[in-house]
């Protein structure tokens, strides 16, 4: 072994990693469980690359063979079924992570200088995993899927001047076909991945370098407190909640197993109540909610899809519009902001599933922020 780590530091700075490892640290405070949510979002990539993986080794992506091949899976392949209902569920617990990850990010203001790259990488992160979710809604070539792409694609057509090219761009032609499923494939599991790890490359570092952020509101606590070895304390309590995260995710799969339905056919009745998943529900309520119709040859449904797109801009660019941040240190018009925009979420996914659950969420998130508040306000307090 001693020969082995001879060889092995000879050709890789293995000495420079283990320096910066033995010195890297966490802060320490209230607040600190939060830094797991980041690791947690990372735990549930890892299941969707390795359950990813082998579900390729027998999915084969055209109109023909995609879901008889999916059904082979689940029927033929030993523990396939668990495997796909793993791949399904894990990938529903990511996306949920990741907006969790962003709100409390956000909320601790932890975008502030010198982090804007952080944020904006963890943005465009957030902005992948969606995408990884519309795409592979599709794969299965069942007839919730096909309809629900169908519906999709149809909104991508109100954008102004480019709507269509968006929708052939989309489908990869005029109709949901054999060739949308083989792009959409395509982009699953080769570009988007790529794109993916990149940015995730870019995000993890520019965190092992800045550090951790401290929320305003507890930076006199930090300073007071000893700051935690990230190697093994925090490495070793991030690894106990992935074992957990682990167990939870075997029992979800093994007790709801993912359905599969019925096959995709282009000619049968759409779905009456058709949904998207629930992270895209907000904006399909939203658009139900706009009436028919056009002004200035512009659709009314576009106004709500350029809102959308526009928000997601102005997400990115918080750490550079957030002005008072910068001078002052306070910032309630983005963090009011930010309970109006988490609020509306999730109270239009609870209208879009009538259901209690994401109300729920809702209490608790403002439970959050409103500990947050107040510890703002104690901080700010004792500084004055």
């Amino acid at each position: 072994m001693s020969k082995l780590v001879d060889w092995l530091e000879e050709r890789l700075p293995l000495a420079a990693a283990k320096e910066f490892a033995s010195h890297k640290t966490v802060p320490s405070h209230r607040f600190s469980v939060l830094y797991y949510l980041g690791g947690m979002t990372l735990f549930f990539l890892l299941v969707q690359v390795s359950t990813g993986i082998l579900l390729m080794l027998y999915y084969r992506p055209s109109a023909e063979a995609a879901f008889e091949s999916v059904e082979f899976i689940m029927t033929q392949v030993p523990f396939g079924w668990l495997v796909r209902s793993v791949h399904s569920w894990s990938a529903n617990l990511m996306v949920f992570f990741a907006f969790l990850h962003l709100v409390t990010v956000y909320f601790s203001k932890a975008y502030r200088r010198p982090r804007e790259m952080t944020w904006i990488t963890g943005c465009v992160l957030l902005f992948i995993a969606l995408g990884f979710g519309f795409s592979g809604y599709l794969l299965p070539w069942n007839q919730l899927a096909f309809f629900a792409t169908k519906v999709g694609t149809d909104i991508a057509g109100a954008v102004p001047l480019i709507g269509d090219w968006l929708v052939r761009f989309l489908r990869g032609g005029e109709r949901v076909t054999g060739g949308t499923l083989s792009r959409f494939y395509g982009w699953h599991v080769a570009i988007m991945p790529a794109i993916c790890i990149a940015v995730l490359a870019i995000h993890l570092l520019l965190v092992q370098v800045q550090g951790m952020s401290v929320p305003p509101m507890v930076e006199e606590e930090a300073k007071r407190r000893r700051p935690m070895k990230f190697f093994p304390n925090f490495a070793l309590r991030d690894l106990f909640g992935w074992i957990l995260a682990l167990g939870m995710l075997a029992a979800i799969s093994a007790l709801f197993p993912w359905e599969l339905g019925e096959k995709a056919d282009a000619f049968a009745p759409a779905f009456k109540d058709i949904r998207p998943e629930w992270y895209f529900m907000f904006m399909f309520e939203t658009l139900k909610m706009v009436p028919g119709g056009e002004v200035l040859g512009v659709e009314f449904e576009a106004i709500p899809i350029l809102g959308f797109g526009f928000a997601g801009l102005l997400l990115v660019l918080v750490p550079f519009l957030d002005k008072g941040l910068q001078r002052t240190g306070r910032s309630p018009l983005f963090t009011n902001i930010g309970i109006i925009a988490v609020v509306y979420m999730v109270g239009m996914t609870a209208w879009g599933y009538r259901s209690w659950v994401p109300v729920l969420i809702m209490v608790i998130s403002g439970v959050v922020v409103f500990i947050l508040e107040i510890g703002t306000r104690r901080a700010r307090g004792r500084r004055d």
